[in-house]
């Protein structure tokens, strides 16, 4: 089976279809995907499916000519056919032959597409496979800001609706649109060649008025058609959305109000498919009058030659088994315009995902990072997510290699911002980062985050397995190094206690596990990346103290050795810091170890004492039984300070936890 990996210039050919004529230039950009140039196998394939479509189209035309072989036999006109055969014993006789040959030769016709069509399967689906991993890929190397600014269940329903109309326009177009232009051009000669020019006319005039009337009867329907992907979009993702925050929905006993806003969403989807529906079934009753109009006159002019004597019974049933046979691939071809067009419609947003450029590109030939011991540093960093607020104005600082940098200050400092400027999520404005004195724009993003390790505040895992999670640090590790790194992380005790052990499923992100357990889980996939340089992003700050304890524990163990940088919520987790840096309002504000920093009586000491006193009036609580531990109480919660785990600028995504 060959490579599923697209390349650039596959991409760029699909990107032309988000343009203006929209059709012509989809159905060119699908070409090479139909006609594959690097598969030998598909391309027997395909040929082997035109020699079929010929075939078959040849006994469709003689279908109708047996039908009128039989009828004159049967009626004892002289022009029909006369033979027979003798059969064990029997004298079979020619109408009966011909009615033989006229079932065989359906037979042939309907075998015959069958096979086409089984043949060209593998072809199709192949052609849709490499589109929708050229979306998908596309997808992943899109910016952290375009899926900021996206909902997960809208992106995943355009990849659905977008790689169903590939297939339909891929399917459509070869074993329907070609075979009903072969078709119709065998049916114009042998009308031709049968009868005279005037069935041809009326024939032609036929098909043009029923292409006609489907072209805008089906522009028509585009508009209703979108409004119906809209409404669809949108009910898809208020489903996810209210799904995914199940446990929110049950806090605020919001059930009936979430019922509600989904069924809004569903009655805008209802009246949208109604109004489709409704625009299917007028372009329908169009097309089979005018079709009936034409069969109606060519009959007519037929049983007017009977009467003359210039024509046969054989003729006039000919005629109308032939327009009948035509009806169906012509009924086809309304269906392949307005499919095709549907079709369009359905990847209009694929395309125009796949026409947006990733903010954040490699240099061309860009090397790889070469990360020795992991030194970091920011020199004169100015970022900003919009121009007009700043969020990092001129910051600097080193951590050396093996060192541990602690990242303190109030909401919307910027904490969180810098390492997402560390890996690469943003570009700087201005200044440059630098690991081991590589500008991280010059090299590639790949060997840049394979170089860090990262433990967030909120550990999203996939739905899957515990094996599954842990091992996502290092694909290609061992079972025993997936249990060792479990072992490091404290929490492979509580695995091999569950029933199924490495293989227990976690949930949907992950929610089976309890936060202090999904943080180990982080903290044991970071052990196996086994990166030179560690991020740990407010990675205790939702945790009890008891479990931070644990897991501070085990954070010290992985990061031991390493370049360490910590973005810190609670200060009592970053006091042995080799130096901690205090940020306010996007810059330095203070910088110096913790013992340092509290002799100067400043920002940091300020947030030191209320941290201190907000413990304090925690243990008072507990010492009176009235702490949070204490049966059926819910005491009030405590302030600890002005610190948010969180930057002011957009909710956080599984992007923020790469690698973790």
């Amino acid at each position: 089976m060959s490579d599923p990996s697209v390349t650039t210039r596959e991409l760029s050919r699909a990107r032309v279809s988000a343009q203006k004529g929209a059709l012509m230039r989809t159905l060119i950009a699908l070409w090479p995907y139909i006609w594959p140039g690097d598969r030998a196998d598909l391309k027997w394939r395909v040929a082997w499916a035109m020699v079929l479509l010929l075939v078959a189209k040849v006994a469709t035309i003689i279908v109708p000519f047996t039908f009128k072989w039989a009828t004159d036999a049967l009626s004892g006109h002289p022009s029909a056919p006369v033979f027979a055969a003798s059969w064990l014993g029997w004298v079979v006789a020619a109408p009966v032959m011909l009615t033989i040959a006229y079932g065989g030769m359906r037979i042939l016709m309907a075998v015959l597409t069958q096979v086409r069509d089984g043949i060209f399967a593998k072809v199709a689906m192949h052609a849709v496979r490499r589109l929708a991993i050229l979306t998908f890929k596309h997808m992943h190397e899109l910016s952290l800001r375009f899926h900021l600014e996206r909902k997960t269940g809208g992106l995943t329903r355009v990849l659905e609706r977008g790689r169903n109309g590939i297939e339909t326009i891929v399917r459509m177009v070869i074993l329907q649109l070609m075979p009903t232009i072969i078709e119709l051009a065998l049916i114009v000669g042998v009308l031709f060649w049968q009868f005279d020019w005037r069935y041809v006319v009326v024939i032609l005039g036929t098909v043009a008025a029923y292409m006609l009337y489907t072209y805008y009867a089906t522009e028509w329907r585009i508009s209703i058609r979108r409004k119906m992907n809209e409404s669809d979009t949108e009910a898809n993702t208020k489903a996810i959305d209210s799904l995914l925050n199940y446990e929110t929905v049950k806090y605020f006993v919001a059930e009936e109000r979430e019922a509600k806003r989904y069924d809004r969403s569903m009655e805008r989807y209802e009246d949208a498919s109604v109004k489709t529906y409704t625009s299917l079934s007028v372009l329908n009753a169009g097309q089979a009058a005018i079709f009936t109009a034409g069969l109606g006159i060519a009959m007519v002019m037929c049983a007017i030659g009977v009467r003359n004597g210039t024509n046969t019974v054989g003729d006039f049933v000919m005629i109308n088994a032939m327009m009948i046979q035509l009806y169906q691939p012509l009924n086809f071809m309304g269906m392949v315009y307005r499919e095709i067009k549907q079709a369009v419609i359905d990847i209009e947003m694929m395309f125009s995902i796949l026409q947006r450029d990733a903010e954040i590109k490699d240099k061309p030939n860009a090397p790889a990072l070469q990360a020795g011991k992991g030194a970091v540093r920011f020199e004169n960093v100015v970022f900003s997510y919009e121009p007009a607020r700043p969020i990092l104005k001129g910051v600097s600082f080193d951590v050396p290699a093996g060192h541990t940098v602690a990242i303190v200050g109030p909401s919307g400092a910027g904490k969180s911002t810098i390492s997402r400027l560390l890996f690469r999520f943003y570009d700087v404005s201005s200044g440059r980062i630098l690991i081991d004195n590589q500008d991280i724009r010059d090299v590639t993003q790949v060997s840049l985050r394979s170089a860090i390790g990262m433990v967030p505040q909120d550990t999203v895992l996939f739905n899957d397995t515990l094996r599954y999670n842990i091992r996502y640090g290092r694909w290609d590790a061992t079972d025993a190094e997936v249990e060792e790194a479990a072992r490091l992380a404290q929490i492979d005790a509580f695995i091999r206690l569950s029933p199924k052990g490495y293989e227990t499923e976690v949930g949907e992100r992950g929610l089976k596990l309890s936060g202090g357990e999904k943080q180990r889980v982080a903290i044991a996939r970071t052990i196996l990346k086994a990166p030179p340089i560690l991020v740990l992003d407010e990675a205790t700050s939702a945790l009890d103290s008891h479990t931070e304890k644990e897991i501070q524990d085990a954070l010290d163990r992985v990061s031991r050795g390493r370049t360490t940088l910590v973005i810190a919520h609670r200060l009592s987790t970053i006091v042995h810091a080799d130096e901690i840096i205090v940020l306010e309002s996007g810059r330095i504000a203070e910088r110096g170890t913790h013992h340092q920093l509290l002799a100067r009586n400043g920002l940091y000491a300020s947030m030191w004492n209320r941290q201190r006193e907000a413990q304090e009036a925690r243990e008072k609580l507990a010492q009176a039984g009235e702490d949070d531990l204490a049966p059926n109480r819910n005491p009030p919660k405590v302030k600890e300070d002005d610190i948010s785990d969180e930057e002011d600028i957009a909710p956080r995504t599984p992007a923020d936890a790469l690698g973790g």
